[in-house]
């Protein structure tokens, strides 16, 4: 039951998302024009309130689900990877109209067509994981 509540959870969000046009293709078009704020607040507020979650944890030295504690190990610092990355992520999401989070959202409101885009993040994210020690990080 414990999966339950999360289930649920992600279906609440998705409708969340869907309602507050965050999954559509004419809300991620204006942004990428900088014809709209509507995503770059959807976007803004996402950021602040994992910040102000993240802190929450760390403070009150939160547990998990399983009862333990939650680990937040810290990145490595860099600049170039996260350029680099960022633009490539940018980019993806530009060309698909689509952030990977809303594919599983497209899909449950029936624009099937998302389908090609699920199969192209998960044979890149196959693709990463092969080449990632090879890759300078």
């Amino acid at each position: 039951m414990k999966l339950g509540r999360f289930f649920l959870t992600g279906f609440f969000f998705g409708i969340v998302l869907t309602k507050a046009e965050a999954v559509s293709w004419y809300r991620i078009y204006e942004m990428f024009h900088f014809q709209s704020f509507h995503m770059f607040g959807i976007i803004g507020m996402a950021l602040f309130t994992g910040i102000i979650g993240l802190q929450i944890v760390k403070r009150k030295k939160l547990k998990d689900f399983n009862g333990f504690p939650i680990k937040i190990i810290g990145k490595e610092r860099g600049f170039w990877r996260y350029v680099f990355g960022g633009t490539l992520f940018g980019l993806g999401w530009a060309l698909v109209g689509s952030c990977p989070g809303p594919i599983f959202i497209l899909l449950g409101t029936g624009t099937y067509a998302i389908a090609v885009v699920l199969v192209g993040a998960l044979l890149g994210t196959y693709i990463y994981g092969l080449l990632k020690d090879k890759l300078p990080h």
